[in-house]
């Protein structure tokens, strides 16, 4: 296994296509609910414990080859909001084409025929991770790394946030993502015995919410 292919993996220059999305943020901003660094820092933490965890957990399944249909099925159920799934299977194709080009491999071949409109963005980086040779914890912490450094990446375009400051709400909440990405992979690892019912099922209202009501804007800086 090669570290590397970890900062590869996670580097926000992979293109996934990642930096069009906000992970909420937009929304979350014009509602007056991030408006600095403080209120960034509590968005994240939020966002780290609910859809995060979720997603990290998903990510860490797909690595320990739970299938990818019963996983893909099980981050449906866990996203009400139509405009979310849609953008989760819109970076899943993004990701999949990424990364069959970086760690060509049988599993994620068949996962483009499985899913032609794109599976759940977390089970893809799953399977991206397992191609690679990176472990569970691996795959988690890349899902919730992103579900925190996109909103705050997004924050310092939206409202001229200093980029220092951002990325001190990064570094404060290292030890909760280190916590959480333990979670995340115990929950995982009970799913291969106990079925995807074990994963967590951690709710957003507000992201859902303001995921629906974004979609519906005709003018917006990103896609979700």
């Amino acid at each position: 296994m090669s570290r590397a292919a970890l900062l590869v993996l996670a580097d926000g220059r992979f293109p996934a296509g990642g930096h069009a999305h906000s992970g909420g943020a937009e929304a979350a901003v014009k509602a007056g609910r991030i408006t600095d660094a403080a209120t960034l820092e509590h968005f994240c933490q939020g966002r780290l414990h609910t859809t995060g965890l979720v997603a990290a957990s998903l990510a860490a399944a797909a690595v320990l080859g739970i299938p990818a249909r019963e996983l893909d099925a099980a981050a449906d159920a866990r996203t009400p909001s139509p405009a979310l799934r849609s953008a989760a299977r819109r970076l899943g194709r993004q990701l999949v084409r990424a990364a069959r080009a970086t760690w060509p491999s049988a599993e994620l071949d068949a996962l483009t025929r499985e899913f032609p409109k794109g599976a759940h963005q977390p089970v893809v980086l799953g399977l991206t991770a397992r191609a690679a040779g990176l472990e569970p914890l691996d795959a988690a912490y890349c899902a919730l790394y992103e579900s925190v450094s996109g909103p705050a990446t997004a924050s310092v375009r939206l409202l001229s946030l200093d980029p220092f400051d951002a990325t001190g709400v990064l570094a404060r909440l290292a030890p909760e993502l280190d916590r959480v990405a333990d979670r995340a992979v115990e929950a995982a690892r009970r799913a291969r015995t106990e079925g995807v019912d074990a994963l967590p099922a951690a709710s957003a209202p507000l992201l859902e919410i303001g995921a629906q009501a974004h979609a519906a804007w005709p003018v917006r800086l990103f896609a979700s």
